[in-house]
């Protein structure tokens, strides 16, 4: 059974705690908790970018001019995407992220992060001096 000190606000211990293997060893399954951290990260998400579509825009509906007989192009209104301060086509909206794990996959994720501090994990970059 590993053993953890108790501190109290000052730093100062103030008794140990036992911790059962059954919850506090065992194997670290990197996969699930990167997917639980994934689902996390992207329930944190506000999803409130928006673009402005042809029908979103400040415009008429109006056609500029006539279909047949001017020599331009034919067109059906200013909003178009096409044009200079048209719509956008095909961009993003608001919507939610969130998702959510299978129960059996939470709770071992769960597990394997209680187990994570108990093991010897190499450190992600080393330590920097700051002088």
């Amino acid at each position: 059974m590993a053993t953890v000190d108790i501190r109290n606000l000052k730093n100062e211990v103030v008794g140990k705690l036992d911790l059962s293997d059954e919850v506090f060893s065992g194997p670290v399954n990197e996969g699930l908790l990167y997917d639980a951290v994934k689902q996390y990260r992207a329930s944190q998400r506000a999803g409130t970018h928006k673009t402005k579509t042809r029908k979103d825009v400040s415009g008429s509906g109006k056609k500029p001019w006539r279909q047949k007989g001017t020599g331009r192009a034919r067109v059906g209104e200013i909003r178009n995407p096409l044009w200079r301060k048209g719509g956008t086509v095909f961009g993003p909206q608001p919507r939610d992220y969130e998702y959510h794990l299978p129960k059996k996959m939470f709770r071992a994720a769960l597990r394997s992060a209680a187990v994570l501090p108990g093991t010897v994990m190499p450190p992600a970059c080393p330590p920097v001096a700051v002088t």
